[in-house]
């Protein structure tokens, strides 16, 4: 394969999964502003959500300071936001495009209908149009296009690209989420174990899609440490890290058998994968919740530009 046509599905695997994860950070900001402001406590979710895409001074360059209509505006909407859903679903289409004939028919056809939907979107009055509807429709979207994926796809070189950039833009994306935890409580550590806090992380559970998922795999209260267990190092959850990490060591291999080598990729990711499945949650909370989301980060990050080096920029292994 081209590595220029693995780039774009590599591409448009990461735009769909990111497009999900702006959608879920909206719901996380709109749920969490509902919630009370404990004693007069320090309350600013919406720049948590913000701080925890990376684009807080961007926004503020743009809007000046956070309120929710704005904020969802240039999370959904905003083209000047390389991250918006808008941004994101409109690149992953362009992506598909130019390598229409290695996609399957249905799923060109789920991409293109999500693209012509927006649009729609895009023209009717904003007072008609409910952000949890519109978060919704993301989120369904994106799965239709990964099913139809899973479906139909042949199992080949571009079926691995796909599979990796969205392994590693959900493991960074997750990371994320769970990440807007630490930008909300930072002010106050007395936060930590109270009434406000064990409800921002039911609701990051609920915008994940992991409710009854915990419910299923632990038993009495919800915790810190039980979500952090489910969200970071449990196997059985497609959206942990630990899963996320071991899919991209998977499609690596696959790769390497196709191609009859290893490289440096694979052994990145391989290290990755064995110090997380080492960790415990002890370890991370003694490390901090928010340093060892932020190394993590920084090592799936380097893993992707690894990636991106050995396979889609044609420098040698």
């Amino acid at each position: 394969m081209l590595s220029r046509t693995a780039e774009h599905l590599y591409w448009m695997a990461r735009y769909l999964e990111r497009a999900e994860t702006t959608a879920r950070l909206l719901e996380v900001g709109a749920r969490n502003a509902l919630l009370p402001d404990a004693s007069g406590g320090y309350r600013n979710d919406w720049e948590a959500v913000l701080q925890a895409k990376s684009t807080l001074e961007e926004f503020r360059d743009k809007y000046g300071e956070p309120n929710q209509r704005n904020i969802e505006t240039w999370l959904f909407f905003d083209a000047d936001n390389p991250s918006s859903v808008l941004s994101c679903i409109n690149a992953a289409r362009e992506n598909a495009r130019v390598v229409r004939t290695a996609l399957t028919s249905p799923v060109w056809d789920a991409i293109n209908t999500a693209f012509q939907e927006l649009k729609q979107h895009q023209r009717t009055e904003r007072s008609k149009l409910d952000m949890t509807d519109l978060t919704e429709w993301t989120v369904r979207n994106c799965h239709l296009v990964r099913g139809c994926v899973l479906a139909t796809q042949l199992r080949n070189d571009g079926y691995e690209f796909m599979g990796l950039g969205n392994s590693l833009e959900r493991a960074d994306n997750t990371a994320r989420l769970i990440d807007v935890k630490y930008y909300v409580l930072l002010p106050s550590l007395s936060y930590v174990g109270s009434g406000l806090d064990q409800s921002q992380w039911a609701l990051l559970l609920q915008s994940m899609t992991a409710q009854r998922a915990f419910n299923w795999t632990y038993s009495g209260e919800i915790t810190a440490q039980k979500i952090a267990h489910l969200l970071i190092l449990n196997r059985k959850f497609p959206r942990s890290l630990l899963s996320c990490v071991q899919w991209s060591c998977d499609h690596l291999d696959n790769l390497a058998a196709l191609y009859q080598t290893g490289t440096r990729a694979q052994e990145v990711a391989h290290r990755l994968l064995e110090d997380l499945d080492r960790a415990t949650v002890d370890d991370i909370f003694d490390e901090g919740l928010h340093e060892f989301l932020a190394r993590f980060m920084a090592r799936n990050a380097g893993l992707a530009t690894t990636v991106q080096d050995v396979y889609l920029n044609g420098i040698p292994a």
